[in-house]
């Protein structure tokens, strides 16, 4: 399968030479994706749906031994054919059907199959919430590791990881296949051991992390004289390295990890020695706070220091030394500052925890305790919340997650949401999506959207829809976009005289037993975005007949994939639900995006639906734009230094 790939480096640490595309290369991609030549068509994905029936019964009688002696007998077929031979491929399915159902009583449905051979395929399958993509990854990933494929699944986070990793353990057993999962804390040792299995599961950033420290290992020397060394310097045995090549991925939540994230680098890094940097950085915030909204803008790209703003920082500084003699130096250090007092939020962009200061994920609401901010950023947060100072650190090697992800030999992957962003993941990645049918028909009901001016009126709002629904015993799932949002709607159930559960970054440990609640006829369940990834939503008996689910979306966000991925928690799997947004313009998409006009607006009470609709429309397609633009200078700029390196003998 692999030797046929454009650009792929063999040996020992395989993985495709992923090379910058000019402008031109990719003006004829994208123009590929929009005359239409690269869509998918159902009919012939639902090839494989025939193809796996017509050899279950014989599949079905075979014994547990039996069943293992023939998937030991596809390995060298699979190996020669690859995982696009259909036959060979529709075995495997059946088998994985009989295993599942004999292990743990599921069976795949028809459009699960679909949906797995759409990723055998080179494609990102569109599934919606609970339609089962779990149980879908086990068919793409036993038919690349019966393929001698290092198979890696690649989902969000680490619970997720060792959840799935558990409960599909004792179904790919029964081919033959090992399987481990690679976590935040596990040794070197452990991580290559998961890593020499058939199959592992592990999150985005491990992963990545994990390849960045192979190429330190390999001396941060070219790729192709880095693995020819490697096998010289260690007769053949890749001691020290973790992975086993990127060859072949499947990505769960691919939107999160593929689009998401990919506007954050990913960079190793170690502490740097502590010098005169803590002063440096007390005092730029001290000059931050002596400045006003004249000296100052907040704009989309950051924060822009006016020239009354230099003028004021030179009379500031004076006498002072050091960095602060030079005026370029001068303004990136209070920029810098500026950006830590007014664009970083506390309880939305990060927590303050056990004194210490930790990024919230925007996309997830999860948080990020082994990240930091880049160029100081981090220490002038922990300075302005009074936090013990971290050290600087020393960058060793850095990678985007679009440059990352383009080198494996087979990148695949699954979710609810790729739609909106179809023509960025084919132009990015290369990948097609393919919009996988449900397997009931959906029968969630969209109530119509509430706009307000004011804040206010919105929370009050939502605080009578809730009451309405619980008291017909349905279940009621409200989202917010931060820990300080969540936290105010609980305030206000509390007034109320309203039960509820709330998850956001402080539960974050106890959020799979809050979810697995949260179908319970008269449920209230506040949540920031954590909920809408990973766990279904069970309903209670009876639930269903009173309505099932009800959603209610207290904000928008940046992008449209997240509300309808939040949407997409009631009504699974043919269940019975509704949702609808209640939402106001001095919501914080609006204010950060269109300014002026949703200043004027927020006066007002409940506004008219054109009205509203508009705004919102217009804020959230400026934000995708923006969100769309940083990834790619991200990829440039990533691309950019990749070559610099690389021409130096020190890089990629």
């Amino acid at each position: 399968m692999t030797a046929a790939v454009t650009g792929f480096l063999g040996g020992s640490y395989p993985e495709r030479d992923e090379k910058p595309q000019s402008k031109l290369e990719r003006a004829v991609t994208a123009a590929q994706y929009f005359s239409g030549q690269l869509s998918s068509k159902r009919s012939s994905l639902r090839r494989i749906v025939d193809a796996v029936n017509a050899c279950t019964g014989e599949i079905e009688a075979l014994d547990d031994v039996e069943l293992l002696v023939r998937a030991e007998e596809l390995r060298p077929q699979l190996r020669q054919a690859g995982v696009t031979d259909i036959a060979l491929v529709a075995q495997v399915f059946a088998m994985m059907r009989v295993a599942s159902v004999r292990t743990s009583k599921l069976r795949h449905f028809d459009v699960q199959l679909v949906g797995a051979w759409a990723m055998l395929n080179g494609m990102l399958a569109e599934m919606d919430t609970g339609e089962g993509k779990s149980l879908t990854a086990t068919l793409v990933a036993a038919a690349g590791g019966l393929a001698g494929q290092a198979v890696h699944v690649i989902t969000v986070n680490d619970y997720l990881a060792e959840r799935d990793a558990e409960l599909m353990t004792p179904v790919y057993e029964k081919l033959g296949l090992s399987v481990g999962f690679v976590k935040q804390g596990m040794d070197p040792a452990s991580r290559t051991a998961a890593y020499r299995c058939d199959i592992t599961y592990c999150s985005n950033k491990e992963i990545a992390f994990d390849y960045l420290r192979d190429r330190l290992a390999l001396g941060g020397k070219p790729r192709p004289i880095a693995t020819k060394l490697s096998r010289l310097e260690n007769e053949g045995d890749d001691k020290g390295l973790l992975l086993r090549g990127l060859q072949f991925a499947i990505v769960d939540e691919a939107d999160s990890v593929l689009v998401d994230e990919a506007r954050t680098p990913l960079i190793l890094s170690s502490e740097a020695k502590q010098g005169s940097e803590i002063t440096v950085h007390h005092e730029a915030l001290e000059l931050a706070r002596q400045l006003t909204e004249r000296d100052y803008r907040i704009t989309d790209d950051g924060i822009v220091i006016t020239d009354a703003g230099n003028e004021t920082l030179e009379e500031l500084t004076e006498g002072m030394k050091g960095v602060w003699t030079g005026p370029r130096r001068r303004e990136q250090l209070v920029r810098q500052a500026l950006s830590a007092l007014h664009q970083f939020e506390r309880d939305k962009h990060y927590l303050v925890r056990d004194d210490k200061v930790v990024i919230i994920d925007e996309y997830t609401g999860r948080l990020m305790p082994d990240r930091s901010w880049e160029r100081g950023l981090h220490q002038l947060i922990e300075i302005k919340e009074e936090c013990e100072v971290t050290g600087q650190r020393d960058t060793l090697a850095r990678i985007s997650y679009q440059r990352f992800f383009r080198r494996y030999v087979h990148l695949c992957g699954m979710t609810g949401t790729a739609s909106e962003v179809a023509s960025e993941l084919w132009n990015v990645y290369g990948l097609r999506v393919a919009r996988i049918p449900t397997n009931k028909p959906v029968r969630r009901t969209y109530y119509p959207s509430r706009y307000f001016g004011r804040a206010e009126d919105k929370w009050q709002a939502v605080i009578e829809s809730i009451e309405k629904h619980r008291a017909l015993g349905r279940p009621v799932l409200i989202g917010t976009r931060s820990v300080q949002a969540s936290e105010h709607l609980a305030a206000l159930l509390d007034d109320a005289g309203l039960p509820y559960s709330l998850l956001n970054a402080r539960q974050d440990k106890d959020e799979a037993e809050i979810i697995s609640l949260a179908g319970e006829p008269g449920r209230i369940t506040v949540a920031t975005n954590m909920a809408g990834r990973g766990t279904d939503i069970q309903l209670a008996v009876g639930v269903g007949d009173k309505g099932g689910l009800h959603v209610i979306a207290t904000e928008m966000h940046d992008s449209g994939r997240i509300d309808r991925q939040l949407f997409g928690r009631c009504g699974r799997q043919g269940d019975l639900g509704s949702c609808e947004a209640i939402l106001a313009v001095e919501d914080d998409l609006v204010t950060r995006q269109l300014g002026r006009p949703a200043k004027h607006l927020s006066t007002y009470g409940a506004l008219p639906q054109s009205v509203g609709r508009t705004m919102f429309l217009l804020a959230q397609s400026k934000a995708e734009h923006t969100n769309s633009r940083m990834r790619r200078d991200l990829l440039d700029m990533d691309d950019y230094l990749g070559n610099m390196l690389a021409f130096s003998g020190r890089g990629e």
